[in-house]
């Protein structure tokens, strides 16, 4: 599975520019590059004019985790995912779980110029080598029917996860893209063709809270959970509530509010912080602010509102809308469907059409989440 062999590619996402410069088109920073420069996620560069992916298939992270983990409650719950993740991020949050990887870039370059070229202990020198072929030759050997593109920002390793995951179609594997939601507009519509399931983080619905804390814009976000939506994609979308910074009752109704504005199906996960990288002096989400929340987003129509990283057995399953029967039942990570939900997505108890994907052939319930 593993190949030592260094690998930079050609990017597809980018336009050349007059003079040699490039302007990626991978998210929507759409950062313009010059010669021998790289975008902000710092692992897409200008070489003589063409756009390089310098982490194509190296994969630092790969592990096998339960969807849920993944902030997917709806997609096929209970099984295992190849997770992978290279290196480099679009954002920088100051919040970041995984910022060892996802800001790996940036600390480099303050370490000097020498650091940042592929090799050399640079960006392209991490992780092994994995081709999408090694990738889905592995899940098929292993029985994986699900890959996770996440740990750091998949959208700037774009054109390697769909490469992985179109071969993983063929071969009948679901790919699932946990993002920051910070694609380009064209990019969103490959990946709603390619990819089963987004798992999208709605971080906040200030404009500054996204420029303080992760030096980037909340608009784009807003536009690409609406693109998705509308494009048909199995979405989930998760909110971390980090205490003074985004857990004012009227800021997250603000988030209840829009996700309603879609529809009161897609599945809302509320996740507790734990201080960590540049929020050392924050304390952890206590948990009367996610349980004040969740009653709010019930009491508003969402139907499906999870708890994560705040254990509660009540708030991490799935009843149905409707009668209330308990479908899915989620005991840390012993996972089940209950004999009141059909194979077919329903409730056996009043016929309720729960959304979601309950089936490894595919058989996709409500894919639009309406």
């Amino acid at each position: 599975m593993v190949n030592d062999r260094a690998r930079v590619t050609k990017a597809r996402y980018y336009t050349p520019l007059h003079g040699g410069d490039v302007q990626c088109t991978a998210c929507d920073r759409r950062c313009v590059i010059a010669e021998g420069k790289s975008g902000v996620c710092g692992v897409r560069k200008n070489i003589s004019g063409n756009l390089y992916l310098l982490v194509y298939g190296r994969v630092v992270d790969a592990y096998g985790d339960y969807i849920e983990k993944k902030k997917l409650c709806h997609f096929l719950p209970g099984s295992m995912a190849f997770s992978i993740g290279t290196v480099g991020c679009n954002f920088a949050c100051d919040f970041c779980l995984n910022w060892q990887i996802s800001q790996m870039p940036r600390l480099l370059k303050e370490r000097g110029p020498g650091h940042v070229e592929a090799g050399g202990n640079g960006v392209g020198d991490f992780g092994y080598v994995l081709s999408p072929e090694e990738v889905v030759s592995y899940c098929k050997r292993r029985g994986y029917r699900i890959i996770a593109f996440t740990y750091n920002e998949p959208t700037v390793f774009l054109e390697y996860a769909l490469d992985v995951a179109r071969l993983a179609k063929k071969e009948g594997i679901f790919s699932v893209f946990v993002t920051n939601g910070y694609c380009s507009e064209e990019a969103v519509d490959e990946l709603s063709q390619e990819m089963d399931a987004v798992s999208i983080d709605l971080k906040s619905f200030s404009g500054n809270f996204y420029r303080k804390h992760c030096k980037s814009s909340l608009d784009p976000v807003l536009r690409n959970i609406k693109r998705f939506f509308e494009n048909g994609v199995w979405m989930e979308l998760t909110t971390l509530i980090i205490p003074g910074e985004n857990d004012r009752i009227s800021e997250l109704t603000h988030i209840a509010d829009f996700i309603l504005s879609l529809s009161n199906r897609i599945p809302w996960h509320i996740t507790q912080f734990s201080p960590d990288y540049k929020l050392l002096d924050k304390r952890q989400t206590p948990p009367e602010t996610l349980y004040r929340t969740y009653e709010m987003a019930k009491s508003k129509g969402l139907q499906y509102v999870y708890f994560g990283n705040l254990w509660d057995e009540e708030k991490t399953s799935t009843f149905c809308p409707s009668c209330g029967k308990l479908l899915v039942h989620r005991d840390i990570y012993s996972i089940s469907m209950t004999e009141a939900f059909s194979s077919r997505g329903t409730c056996k108890a009043c016929g309720e059409v729960i959304p979601g994907v309950w089936s490894h052939k595919g058989n996709m319930i409500a894919k639009r989440n309406a």
